[in-house]
C-alpha cells in the first residue's frame, strides 16, 4: 500500500483546495455500533498523513458528541484541516427513527453557537443545512446562513439533500460551496437534477455513503443478521431481508472489475465515484466514513485507480437493479422531491 498523498480538488468556486477524498466522521461515535475511540483517533491522524483534509461531522451525530470527539484533533491541526458540520436535524435518543427538522433563523443561530463551542473553534469552514424544512422557503434559511458568513462565524455554506431547483434558489441568495448527497453505484438519483445544477453553479459535490454504508465493501450482507441492535443501518430497507439478498448479488460485477485491477470491491466502488468528476465535469469530493486506519489507507488508494470505459460499462446497470429505498422515509431527501 503506497503512502502517497492524495490529489486535491476545489471546495466551491474560490474556496480552498482540499484532499480529493474527505472523511465522514459520524461512525466514530454514532450510528454504527460500538467503536474503539483510540483507533478512531489514530484513523484521523492517518487520514491527514495521506492528504485527507476535509473532515465531516454534524450536530445531530450523538447530540453533539461527534463534534466534541473531533475537537482535540481539530485543535492540534487547525491550519491543516477544513471542518464541515451541519445544523437542522435532531434525533431524539429515545426515538432513534424519528427526525425533527428545523430551518428557522433562531434555531440556526442557536445551533451554530453550540457547534462552535463543541468544536472549540472561532469559525466553521463549511456549514451545511443538513435537511430541508419544507415549511420554510430555502431562500429564507440561506439568508440567515449568509448572515453567519458576514459575522465571521462561518466561511462557506453547504446544503445537504436538496433538489436541483432548491440549489438554484439558494444560490441566488448566497454562493453555495458544496452540496452533500448520497451518490454511489447503488444511489444515482442526483444525476438527473442536482449534478447538472451543481456543475452550472460551480458547486462541489460531496457524496456521502459512497460505499453504501459499507454494503459495497462486502463487510455485511444483511443488516438484521450481521449488525448490532443499535446500528442505524438496520433501519434502511435496502440492507434488510430479501432486498439485502438481491443487492448482495449485484456485487458480483464489481468483484469482476476489482479482480482485473487487483483491488478490493470497495476500492472499485470508490473509484467509480471519483470518476464521476470527469464524467459530469465538476469537482467531486466523496467522504467515505471509517474508524480504522487500514480502511482509510484502502479508501485513499482508490483515488489512484483508473477505471476503463469497459469497467464503467460493466458497472453502469447496477443502480437500476437495486432493491429497496435508501431510507424508510424518503420525504427529507432530494429523491423524494425531484
Amino acid at each position: 500500500m503506497t503512502d502517497s498523498r492524495i490529489a486535491k480538488a476545489p471546495l466551491g468556486t474560490g474556496g480552498p483546495e482540499v484532499g480529493v477524498q474527505g472523511l465522514g466522521c459520524m461512525g466514530m461515535s454514532f450510528a454504527y455500533g460500538p467503536t474503539d475511540a483510540q483507533e478512531a483517533r489514530a484513523t484521523l491522524e492517518r487520514a491527514l498523513e495521506l492528504g485527507v483534509t476535509h473532515y465531516d461531522t454534524a450536530d445531530a451525530y450523538g447530540q453533539g458528541e461527534n463534534e466534541r470527539f473531533l475537537a482535540p484533533f481539530f485543535a492540534a491541526h487547525r491550519d491543516e484541516v477544513v471542518i464541515a458540520t451541519k445544523f437542522a436535524m435532531t434525533i431524539p435518543p429515545d426515538e432513534p427513527t424519528r427526525r425533527i427538522i428545523r430551518n428557522d433563523g433562531p434555531y440556526i443561530r442557536q445551533a451554530v453557537e453550540a457547534s462552535l463551542k463543541r468544536l472549540d473553534v472561532d469559525v466553521i469552514d463549511l456549514y451545511y443545512m443538513h435537511r430541508r424544512d419544507l415549511d420554510i422557503p430555502i431562500e429564507e434559511t440561506v439568508g440567515v446562513m449568509a448572515e453567519l458568513v458576514r459575522e465571521g462565524k462561518v466561511k462557506q455554506l453547504g446544503l445537504s439533500e436538496v433538489t436541483g431547483g432548491e440549489l438554484r434558489a439558494a444560490h441566488t441568495v448566497h454562493p453555495i460551496a458544496a452540496v452533500q448527497s448520497e451518490w454511489s453505484l447503488f444511489s444515482r438519483d442526483i444525476e438527473a437534477g442536482v449534478v447538472p445544477a451543481a456543475r452550472e453553479l460551480g458547486v462541489t459535490l460531496v457524496p456521502y455513503s459512497p460505499l453504501g454504508r459499507g454494503f459495497l465493501t462486502g463487510s455485511f450482507t444483511d443488516a438484521d443478521k450481521d449488525l448490532t441492535a443499535g446500528d442505524f443501518r438496520r433501519q434502511q430497507p435496502r440492507y434488510k431481508g430479501d432486498n439485502a439478498a438481491r443487492n448482495a448479488a449485484l456485487l458480483d460485477s464489481i468483484r469482476t472489475v476489482a479482480e482485473a485491477h487487483g483491488a478490493s470491491v470497495g476500492q472499485i466502488a470508490l473509484a467509480w465515484v471519483h470518476r464521476q468528476a470527469a464524467v459530469h465535469g465538476l469537482p467531486v469530493v466523496p467522504i467515505p466514513g471509517t474508524r480504522r486506519r487500514t480502511r482509510v489507507e484502502e479508501n485513499t488508494a482508490a483515488t489512484r485507480i483508473a477505471l476503463t470505459a469497459s469497467d464503467l460499462a460493466a458497472l453502469e446497470p447496477i443502480a437500476a437493479k437495486v432493491a429497496g429505498t435508501r431510507y424508510a422515509d424518503m420525504t427529507f431527501v432530494s429523491a423524494g422531491r425531484e
